[in-house]
């Protein structure tokens, strides 16, 4: 339930910085304003301005800090409310005292992403909009912020509105029919109908064809390095990573919890986690470094199996090829600045191989391009209209629209208007609730809890 009472919040990530952003929004925005600031300009702040003056506790006149004040009147703001940002030095002791004052003029504290859920509420922004927003403050790499922000400047949603205005456009047909019972639906209508139906639902098989890939533009993929020991799955990390992250030695065995670092290849964020070698061993410890690493085997979008070019194919790098098996396999063939005498039985079950040598770098960089070549295209990471799902949620409710409307058309032709003004209602239902029009107090809950507080 919208309350529509006066909210604040410290929109600055917490901690010390240069400069420290407390938010107001609601109708008492201004009343802090003249409260807890002091401009040095005369006269009132004109809206949209930033003025320089002093923050004051108005119970004792104490100068708290000078600040950079603006005042955004409605519906000229964020929330589409009266906002006013009060810009103060960052440290936490003063930032914390400055809302203290904000909150004692009548004030409550706001919930996490409330500013952005009034965005939504008050029309600024649809759904999509708005978990736009909280993906560009989490975007892990260039290609996730350059789909964030076209979904944040309403691509999707508009393509998403090209979907409802078909299905509306057959709707509205059907219900003709309904409201005039005597008239049989005809078959130029039929034709009609199905073709916008059968438009929009085209639209909507394009769309989730999207999906993988914009879950992987968004959050990344996960690539877990695996190998016998002293096949040099350390060494590759500090190569990838061009720092000396993980212990090398000779030692077999180095390696006994797994390691982990994000880096960004070619527009796509990879986190590589490097693990314990494979191998039969009786000590303990190791033991449990080779158990975690099996368990992260399924959860891993890609799996690279790494092996010793210098040295024959072993019992070992069997037994890894057994563990690893029916996953996604990119075969990586270590140390070819020595002899190469490796032979793998069957490589089938790679889906390529790449010859690399750790110690001196060569082959790395084709490497990190293989494995971007297998999750994305190269026009979708450097294009920036590139519409795609990126949320599981949007994902549902398309495919339930999909399934509403095979109903649908498989009984187009037995007429049933009111079946087919059903079907048509719930499709409708589920598009919208991708862009929020058919949201429930629930879902926005679950949403914007995910937000951080001055958001």
């Amino acid at each position: 339930m919208y309350i529509r009472d006066t909210i604040a919040a410290v929109s600055t990530p917490p901690g010390n910085g240069g400069i420290g952003i407390i938010r107001v929004s609601g109708d008492q925005a201004s009343v802090v304003r003249n409260t807890v600031f002091n401009s040095v300009s005369d006269g009132g702040l004109v809206s949209h301005r930033f003025y320089f003056g002093m923050i004051c506790d108005a119970a004792t006149g104490e100068k708290v800090d000078e600040a950079m004040a603006v005042f955004m009147r409605s519906p000229r703001s964020y929330t589409r409310e009266d906002v006013l940002e009060l810009h103060c030095h960052g440290g936490w002791l003063v930032v914390e005292r400055v809302l203290a004052l904000v909150l004692a003029c009548g004030v409550r504290l706001a919930d996490p992403g409330e500013f952005t859920r009034r965005a939504f509420l008050n029309g600024r922004i649809d759904l999509i909009q708005a978990e736009a927003v909280m993906d560009i403050i989490s975007s892990k790499s260039e290609a996730a912020l350059h789909l964030a922000q076209s979904q944040r400047e309403g691509a999707l949603s508009r393509r998403i509105d090209e979907v409802r205005m078909h299905l509306l456009q057959a709707l509205a047909l059907v219900e003709t029919y309904i409201d005039f019972p005597d008239d049989d639906l005809g078959q130029t209508d039929v034709v009609a109908i199905a073709a916008a139906v059968e438009t929009a639902q085209g639209m909507l098989s394009v769309l989730l064809s999207t999906f993988e890939e914009g879950r992987i533009i968004r959050d990344g993929i996960s690539v877990l390095i695996v190998g016998k020991p002293n096949a040099g799955k350390s060494s590759l990390l500090n190569r990838l990573l061009n720092e000396n992250r993980a212990i090398v030695t000779h030692i077999p065995g180095t390696t006994r919890d797994i390691i982990e670092e994000t880096i960004t290849i070619e527009g796509l964020a990879v986190r590589f986690l490097d693990t314990a070698g494979v191998r039969h061993t009786e000590d303990l410890v190791e033991q449990e470094g080779i158990n975690r690493t099996l368990q992260k085997v399924t959860q891993a979008d890609l799996i690279i199996a790494l092996f010793d070019g210098s040295s024959t194919f072993s019992q070992e790098d069997q037994m890894l090829l057994d563990a690893i098996s029916g996953r996604k396999i990119l075969a990586v063939i270590n140390k070819s600045d020595l002899p190469q005498i490796l032979t793998i039985p069957d490589e089938s079950c790679f889906l390529a191989t790449v010859v690399i040598s750790a110690l001196s770098g060569f082959g790395v960089d084709q490497l990190k391009h293989v494995i971007c070549r297998l999750f994305l295209h190269s026009a979708t990471v450097d294009s920036r209209e590139f519409i795609a799902l990126s949320r599981a949620r949007h994902r549902d409710a398309l495919v339930s629209a999909e399934s509403h409307i095979r109903q649908f058309s498989a009984g187009l032709q037995e007429r049933n208007l009111e079946l087919l003004a059903l079907d048509l209602r719930a499709a409708l239902d589920s598009v919208a609730a991708v862009t929020g029009q058919t949201a429930t107090d629930e879902l926005l809950d679950l949403i914007f809890s995910s937000f951080c507080i001055g958001k």
